[in-house]
C-alpha cells in the first residue's frame, strides 16, 4: 500500500482508476479499495484528491493563472471545480491565490480565564479561535494564515456580532454557562471536516479516544489521520478537540495547551447541560 500511494503521489495529476492502479500492482480493485482505505483512512481516489487540492493551492500562492493552477493540479474540468473542492479552501480561487485578499475578516479579543483568545470571522460564520499570550502574537498568527485577507477588528460596521460571540464564549469559560451556539466558516479537507463534525456531535461533558473517533468517521484504521485532523484545526473550543483523550484515558496532545485541555474538560463536566 505505500507503493500505492507513493504512486499516486506521483502521477496525482492523472486520471488515475482503481482499475489502473490494480493492474499496476497486481491487485484486485476490490482488495486494493479496503487495503488501502484500511491503511490511510481514505479512498485511493480520495488521497489523489488531497495531493491534487495541494498542487492546486502551491500554484495559486504562487501566483499562477487560476485555468493553469487548475489544470496543473490535474483538475480535468474548470466547470466542475468548484464542485470538487467545493468546503476545502473557504473561499474563491481568485480570493485564495492572493492569500485572501478578496476576503474580508474581522477579529476579536477578550482576556478569559484561560488567558487570551483571538476569534475571527468571516460574514459566514467564525474561521478561527487560538488561545495565545500576547495580543500581538495573536494577530500575528491570523495574518499569517490569511496573509492577504482585509483583516480589521470588529466594529458596528464590520461583523458586530462578532465581539457578542466572543463575550458568550467568554461567559462560558469563566462561569458555569452553557457553551454558545455560534455559526462556523469551515476550512479543510473532505477528511478533516468528518473529523471536525465529528468533534461537534460529542455531547459536552463527554470525551471519546482517538479509536472512537475513527470508528466515528467510518475508518476504524485512520486513527493517526484522524488525530492529524484534530491538531490541524483552527477553532479552539467550538470545534470540541479537547474531547478526545488517548486510550488509556492519558489526556493526549492539544495544541493550546494540556492545561487549558484539563480545565475546559472538568468544567464540561459540571457545567448545566442543555
Amino acid at each position: 500500500m505505500a507503493n500505492v500511494a507513493n504512486y499516486i503521489k506521483e502521477h496525482a495529476e492523472e486520471a488515475l482508476t482503481l482499475t489502473q492502479l490494480g493492474t499496476k500492482f497486481g491487485l484486485s480493485s476490490g482488495y486494493l479499495q479496503k487495503s488501502f482505505k484500511r491503511n490511510y483512512g481514505l479512498s485511493p481516489k480520495a488521497y489523489q484528491n488531497a495531493f491534487r487540492l495541494k498542487t492546486l493551492k502551491r500554484e495559486l500562492r504562487q501566483g499562477s493563472d487560476i485555468t493553469d493552477a487548475i489544470y496543473t493540479a490535474g483538475y480535468s474540468s474548470t466547470s466542475r471545480i468548484y464542485e470538487q473542492i467545493d468546503g476545502r479552501i473557504g473561499m474563491t480561487l481568485s480570493a485564495y491565490r492572493s492569500g485572501g485578499k478578496d476576503e474580508s475578516i474581522a477579529y476579536a479579543i477578550c482576556e478569559t480565564a484561560l488567558g487570551l483568545i483571538l476569534m475571527a470571522a468571516t460574514l459566514r460564520g467564525v474561521c478561527y479561535l487560538h488561545f495565545g499570550e500576547e495580543k500581538s502574537e495573536l494577530i500575528g498568527k491570523l495574518n499569517a494564515e490569511f496573509p492577504s485577507a482585509i483583516i480589521s477588528p470588529a466594529s458596528e460596521d464590520n461583523n458586530p456580532q462578532l465581539k457578542m460571540w466572543i463575550e458568550a464564549l467568554n461567559k462560558h469559560i469563566s462561569g458555569n454557562v452553557q457553551r454558545p451556539d455560534i455559526p462556523l466558516h469551515l476550512n479543510g479537507t473532505a477528511f478533516q471536516m468528518r473529523v471536525w463534525r465529528f468533534l461537534m456531535s460529542i455531547p459536552e461533558g463527554e470525551v471519546k479516544s482517538y479509536k472512537e473517533l475513527a470508528r466515528g468517521i467510518d475508518n476504524p484504521r485512520a486513527i493517526r489521520a484522524a488525530a492529524s485532523a484534530c491538531a490541524s484545526n483552527n477553532i479552539a473550543i467550538l470545534i470540541p478537540c479537547h474531547r478526545i483523550l488517548k486510550s488509556d484515558g492519558g489526556l493526549g496532545g492539544y495544541r493550546w495547551g494540556s492545561d487549558r485541555k484539563r480545565v475546559l474538560l472538568d468544567k464540561e463536566r459540571t457545567s448545566p447541560k442543555s
